[in-house]
């Protein structure tokens, strides 16, 4: 496999990055670093450091380059390396990342999930309320990866906080089975790309085919997190398999509303893109607007129950 760090990759610009991933070689990984610089989302290093505990699994080779570039500093605090288990052969001097990022984490199990949940409150610098509505946002990202990813190396975390936009900026990967396979074992499922649009409907899971889910599983986590995403005016992406779905900038009071069919939101869709397996989620989310938590679960609620009864509605009437 390959992957090549460019020097700018965030949501808005992600699609190079994905572009360069090359999945053939399933037992080596090969990584180029921009020689002069590299800015990136914590996804990039989500979805590398993913790739790396894949490859170290297999006993496999890792090998990077580039590493003599100006910023590897920040992969390199980030921890990067050593989930590569690469020595960059530099000196680092690391400074407290409270308040200021987190680096990658791995995940497997809901203890880790909630202490990094914990780690991610001083990096919030917002009200309590907009606080639990990215907490909420984490929790749900990692949830749908210890619930449906079926990955042994669990999901890899991140996040950064950007002190002039006032964002924080949230990277989850996985190498799991994908959304297509997980949702194939109760809906009908033809496509990669139309896997991730069916997991961003509110009420489908792969643990049922009962409109609404489960007590245990409602199918409401990406959606959720979609939602939120769109409120605050930034970006969403899903990756997985063939195909990348990424949620646009919405632009004045278009923002508020929402719908529970992805197709209506203000986005691009790619079905032909390098083979990912498992599913790597990012998410950008503004820390200044106040909006109160419990309003805006209401009305993502709302949308969510009125999208459970259409698809019942829809059910009943193919079999009458």
């Amino acid at each position: 496999m390959k992957l090549h760090i460019p020097n700018s990759a965030f949501l808005g610009n992600i699609d190079p990055f994905i572009r360069s991933f090359e999945p053939a070689e399933p037992n080596k990984l090969e990584i180029t670093f921009n020689e002069k610089w590299s800015s990136v989302h914590p996804l990039v290093l989500s979805m590398t450091a993913a790739l790396g505990l894949a490859i170290k699994e297999k006993n496999g080779q890792i090998n990077c380059h580039g590493t003599t570039a100006k910023s590897i500093n920040y992969p390199c605090r980030m921890k990067l390396f050593e989930y590569l288990g690469v020595n960059p052969n530099i000196e680092l001097e690391e400074h407290e990342p409270s308040g200021r990022f987190i680096p990658l984490t791995k995940i497997t199990n809901g203890s880790e999930q909630t202490k990094f949940i914990e780690d991610l409150v001083p990096l919030l610098h917002t009200s309590a309320s907009q606080a639990d509505s990215i907490k909420y946002t984490i929790s749900e990202l990692v949830r749908n990866v210890l619930e449906h990813a079926e990955s042994p190396m669990g999901a890899m975390v991140c996040a950064q906080y950007f002190k002039k936009s006032n964002r924080i900026s949230i990277g989850v990967a996985d190498t799991g089975i994908g959304i297509k396979e997980s949702l194939s074992a109760s809906h009908d499922v033809p496509s990669h790309g139309e896997a991730i649009k069916m997991a961003l409907i509110p009420g489908i899971t792969g643990k049922t085919s009962v409109p609404g889910g489960t007590g245990e599983n409602a199918g409401a986590g990406l959606f959720f997190i979609k939602s939120i995403a769109k409120i605050n005016r930034n970006f969403f992406v899903i990756y997985s398999g063939n195909s990348m779905y990424k949620l646009l900038k919405m632009q004045g009071d278009s923002r508020t509303t929402l719908f529970p069919d992805p197709n209506r939101d203000r986005h691009s869709l790619r079905q032909d893109l390098p083979d990912w397996q498992g599913t790597a989620v990012g998410v950008d989310i503004s820390v200044s607007d106040n909006q109160d938590f419990a309003q805006l679960l209401g009305k993502i609620r709302e949308v969510y129950s009125l999208g459970i009864k259409e698809r019942k509605k829809l059910k009943k009437a193919r079999f009458i």
